[in-house]
């Protein structure tokens, strides 16, 4: 459980449930929101765009939709059982399935932090001229303090904020560019896969339905619980958790499109190939003129350090959740997850040898770990063993595993596109 949460006294605080008391439930939707408009997203939306124009908007969509249903089932695990899907994982799968199956989220855990911590490194780079590599010391070293002196906390709410209004400036621009609003409608909701475009599809699929942001939901969602032997009040809050969560990821699936839709106009009209996060800063030209680039990076910086944040906690509670453990970053498990995902992420960094290929195949890697992790949900989350009264219905099971057979579908053809 996050440490701050053994402040709350379960049994005997019962909230009242009004109009504005939801206020208090939004926070968990958002900070995942903040996991997928991370550098890595930047780095597959723009390549999206850039390279496909329109045609691959439905993939946001689509995307968007398995992670409102994923994001509420898993939310909905933590709650009803005050387990994180780490920890229900262990206990309630036979160890050879949960080790491999939180092993594999280690790895994946590793790759998000690999993009979270070069968007950063490649901010400081265009606002400092620092080389890649120190940049990325220098981001691990912070987020690093900031994890174990869990001062994140106290600036949690002003990080989501900050990345919020960048996002919305990336809205505000789609009224200052040219687009085809009927061929953006079009592609939203008609699947096409142009020749070529499987990695890329893959990348946006992976950098929207992260499976480190499944495992960290279902921890910090228990950070909203008040006296769980209430169902009403579990009712309540299965309820107010859906909001926070159709809400958050709506505004993270305009934000994200926005950007296919600007690169698309920016650069693919252009004529421009677009292999470097740099370029990208120009999307920002007719919203602020000559201070673009400056605006972009620190846009950029806060994405990649609130993101990295989030990777790092989802690290320490997949790790913990091997020992049956809830986060808590006072305790070794936990921290030394966050120490394996920071640390190996940073020292994959020091081998790279082109950063924005590197974000885009960082994406796909998790792409090709979400089934496992989708499965194992479907499987606790469809057991009354674990979930009791408020186990899946078969309609909800059934939708799941349409999503985990589309995911492992989109996978084998990546895999087919290699040879």
């Amino acid at each position: 459980m996050l440490s701050f949460i053994k402040n709350i006294d379960n049994k005997n605080h019962k909230p009242t449930f009004g109009a504005l008391k939801i206020l208090k439930y939004i926070g968990p939707g958002l900070l995942v929101t903040v996991g997928f408009i991370d550098p890595g997203n930047w780095a597959s939306n723009i390549a999206a765009g850039a390279d496909f124009g329109y045609t691959l908007l439905w993939m946001v969509t689509m995307s968007t939709i398995m992670l409102i249903i994923l994001q509420h089932n898993v939310a909905h695990l933590g709650i009803a059982t005050g387990l994180c899907l780490s920890e229900a994982a262990t206990m309630h799968t036979k160890p050879w399935i949960s080790r491999s199956i939180l092993g594999s989220a280690m790895v994946a855990s590793v790759s998000t932090s690999l993009a979270e911590i070069l968007g950063g490194a490649i901010a400081l780079q265009m606002l400092f001229e620092i080389p890649i590599a120190a940049g990325a010391i220098l981001v691990v070293i912070f987020v690093g303090i900031m994890l174990v002196t869990n001062s994140y906390a106290l600036i949690e709410k002003i990080i989501i904020a900050f990345v919020s209004i960048i996002g919305l400036s990336f809205l505000y621009e789609l009224s200052l560019v040219d687009i085809n609003w009927v061929q953006a409608g079009i592609s939203w909701v008609v699947p096409s896969i142009p020749e070529g475009s499987i990695l890329i599809v893959m990348s946006v699929l992976g950098a929207v339905v992260m499976p480190h942001n499944l495992f960290l939901h279902s921890e910090i969602i228990q950070s909203r619980q008040w006296n769980l032997e209430d169902d009403k009040v579990i009712k309540k809050q299965l309820d107010y958790e859906f909001v926070d969560t159709l809400v958050s990821m709506l505004i993270g699936w305009a934000i994200n499109s926005a950007m296919i839709l600007l690169a698309a106009t920016t650069f693919l009209t252009n004529g421009v190939k677009v292999d470097e996060l740099q370029q990208a800063q120009s999307m920002l030209g007719p919203l602020l003129g000559n201070n673009a680039g400056v605006v972009f990076a620190i846009a950029l910086l806060f994405a990649g350090i609130a993101s990295t944040i989030t990777s790092g906690m989802a690290g320490g509670s997949i790790f913990a959740g091997l020992f049956s453990e809830p986060y808590d970053v006072k305790d070794n498990h936990s921290r030394l997850g966050i120490a394996v995902s920071l640390i190996s992420a940073l020292l994959l960094i020091f081998i790279i040898g082109n950063p924005f290929r590197a974000l885009i195949i960082s994406q796909m890697i998790l792409s090709i770990q979400l089934p496992f992790t989708i499965f194992l949900q479907i499987y606790l989350t469809s057991s009354p063993k674990v979930m009791g009264k408020y186990v899946n219905t078969k309609s909800t099971t059934a939708l799941m595993l349409l999503i985990g057979l589309i995911v492992t579908f989109l996978n084998i053809l990546l895999f087919i596109s290699f040879f």
